[in-house]
Order: C-alpha cells, then structure tokens, then sequence
C-alpha cells in the first residue's frame, strides 16, 4: 500500500462509484496506473470493480469497514503489533482495524498464535507469514463473518491469555467504550473473561461516536492505540482512567 491507494480508497469511499478516468485526472496518473491500483485493492477485498468504475462494497459489509480510513487503521495496527512478542499466543475479536493488526502481526512477528471468533480475519491473512490461527466455534454471524453466542463462550473460556485486542464502534465520556452489535459485544466480552489485558486499538473518529449497547468500563480496559487527532479531553479521561495511553501517529 503506498499513499496513492490510501487516497484512492478515500475518494471511493465518498463517492460511493466513481470512473476509472475520474479518478486518473484526480489524482494525475494514468489510467493504465490507476487500473494497476484497483486490481491490487480489489484483490485484497478493499473495494470492487464494474466495467469502467471503482465502487465500495455495501455500508455492512466488513471488506468496506476496513476500507475506511485505511491508513490511518493501518499505521495504528503497525504499532499495536509492537505490544506482541514473537511466540506469544493472543487473542484478537473480530474488526476491520483487528484484521488488519493481525495482518502486521503476521508480516513482523514469528509462531504467533492468534486466537479469535473472527472467519474474516483468518481466511485474510491464511498465506501471510509464520503464523498459527485457533478460530472459535459458535454461531456464524453473516454480516461481521464472525462466531458468536453461546457455543463461542464455552470455547473462548479453555484458552487464557495474556492480551486481547478489540475494536469499538463508539465511546460515551461518563461511561466508557461502546458497541454497535448486541451479539458482537458479548463475544468480546466472553473473550476477555480469558484475557489479563484488554487493548483498544481504533482510529481517533470513533471517540466522536456512540455505539448503542456498553461494551467496557473504564477498569475493564488497560490500553488505548489511537491516532493524534484525539481531543485533549478524551487524552486526560482516560489517563484519569488510569488507561495506557498510545499515539500510533
């Protein structure tokens, strides 16, 4: 990925379809480059192709949640994996920004074991780098492409590790981290019953969300990797939280 495909994925991502040449004349390329640039990002699942056009994939799909801000989950990924040692055996929920962590993980660390719920993430990363996945059985969530429910509670509580890293779809100041999905946040939740720490990694954006059911607490989490866009009054909440506190960038 170079900044010319991050820039790409922005511009699908605001105009929802948009022309092969529009996007050559936008960004002062060729249409032969830009079309190179569309076949990569499209074989990696970041966005699909028409006759003649780039277009995003629908709003729920979990290929075009990763296409959002891209870079900037990118970067904040490439540092979270620094917290990860080579032979460490982790666990990692199900998300565009955990995907693309586990991504880094396997470009950079050796005999990692990732532990996780998520279908998406290990078909995504099955031919990249030495490294082990153990997938979670339970009900298969079609939109998300991950387990969850019962079953997925049962299998998470055999494993004890020492981190689990999770997305959040939005934070409340005067109660914590937040949700979109009922089922989704209880599979977290029943992974992190297996876990000594949990560690957010989210772009800054998310802090101006609301998600709609409570996922953690303040106490219940023990790291935060953001961006520097983060307002000064979300740094001293959780700093006030006693919450670990990292700028990816």
């Amino acid at each position: 990925m170079n900044d010319r495909h991050a820039q790409i994925l922005d511009l699908v991502n605001e105009y929802k379809k948009i022309e092969v040449n529009r996007l050559a004349e936008i960004l002062d390329v060729s249409q032969v480059t830009i079309r190179k640039d569309l076949e990569l990002l499209a074989e990696r699942g970041l966005l699909a192709r028409e006759h003649g056009y780039a277009l995003c994939h629908k709003a729920d799909d979990v290929n075009n949640k990763m296409a959002i801000h891209y870079e900037s989950k990118m970067k904040i990924a490439a540092k979270t994996a620094e917290m990860v040692a080579d032979g460490e055996t982790i666990m990692v929920e199900s998300g565009s920004s955990c995907t693309l962590l586990a991504e880094q993980i396997a470009k950079t660390k050796k005999d990692v074991t990732i532990v996780t719920n998520s279908a998406f993430l290990a078909s995504y990363i099955r031919d990249r780098g030495n490294i082990r996945i153990i997938l979670l059985g339970g009900e298969y969530q079609r939109e998300t492409q991950s387990m969850v429910g019962p079953l997925l509670k049962k299998y998470a509580s055999e494993f004890f590790v020492d981190k689990l890293f999770i997305g959040i779809d939005g934070f409340i100041p005067k109660v914590g981290f937040t949700n979109g999905e009922m089922m989704r946040m209880e599979a977290v939740r029943n992974m992190a019953e297996s876990a000594r720490q949990v560690i957010i990694l989210t772009d800054s954006s998310k802090f101006q969300k609301q998600g709609v059911v409570l996922q953690f607490r303040f106490s219940e989490v023990d790291k935060v990797v953001t961006d520097s866009k983060i307002s000064d009054e979300i740094r001293k909440l959780l700093e006030k939280n006693h919450i670990n506190l990292t700028i990816a960038y």
